[in-house]
């Protein structure tokens, strides 16, 4: 019997996706579901809403706000934060490519929480070619030929396809969850999601 399963749309440079990724996988386990990882780039759908920088630092006052509450989810959730980041947003780009390549080959969950803890944990760039590289080998994946992999024309229209598909489906934000054509936003809806996955 096929598991069911929950789509994880995320974002590397995104704040929130981050506790949402290092928990999603056992949140899902124990409902029995699978998790089916979807790196997606929040730039493009940004630049459609006029935003040429993330919210939190158009917007100040959200700003603020939001690295207080990364500061408490993070301790409700026995997560290593240290602030401030390299650089807020980062660029995920190669991160969100070299994902693609994960998935086809089994890693992508393993690499997608490496690098969130690269990015909020160990304040390293995630878009430097030698933090990725440590982040590839560690996990015991070649990264020479991973980084050859992602570059491709191929690789590279599969996340720009990925990125239309979470247009497509609505999605404004990450972290986003959808089960079939519902979807939920926010590493807060992550439990209703797996909820109504798990009932669907």
């Amino acid at each position: 019997m096929t598991r069911k399963t929950i789509d994880f749309w995320y974002e590397f440079a995104s704040t929130y996706s981050y506790p949402a990724a290092m928990r999603v996988e056992k949140v899902a386990k124990a409902a029995d579901l699978a998790v089916r990882y979807r790196p997606f780039l929040l730039g493009p759908i940004f630049g459609s809403q006029g935003w040429k920088d993330s919210p939190f630092n158009i917007y100040p006052v959200k700003g603020r706000y939001m690295w207080r509450d990364m500061e408490r989810i993070c301790e409700a959730e026995g997560l290593p934060l240290k602030l401030p980041p390299v650089r807020f947003p980062q660029n995920g780009l190669k991160a969100a490519r070299i994902a693609m390549v994960g998935e086809a080959q089994g890693w992508i969950g393993a690499f997608t929480r490496a690098v969130y803890t690269a990015n909020f944990a160990e304040q390293r760039d995630i878009a430097d070619d030698t933090t990725l590289a440590l982040i590839l080998s560690k996990l015991g994946v070649n990264p020479e030929a991973t980084v050859e992999a992602a570059n491709t024309q191929e690789n590279k229209d599969r996340l720009k396809a990925q990125t239309e598909e979470a247009v497509a489906r609505g999605l404004f934000g990450a972290p986003s969850f959808t089960v079939g054509d519902e979807l939920f936003w926010g590493n807060d809806r992550l439990e209703q999601a797996v909820a109504w996955a798990a009932k669907a």
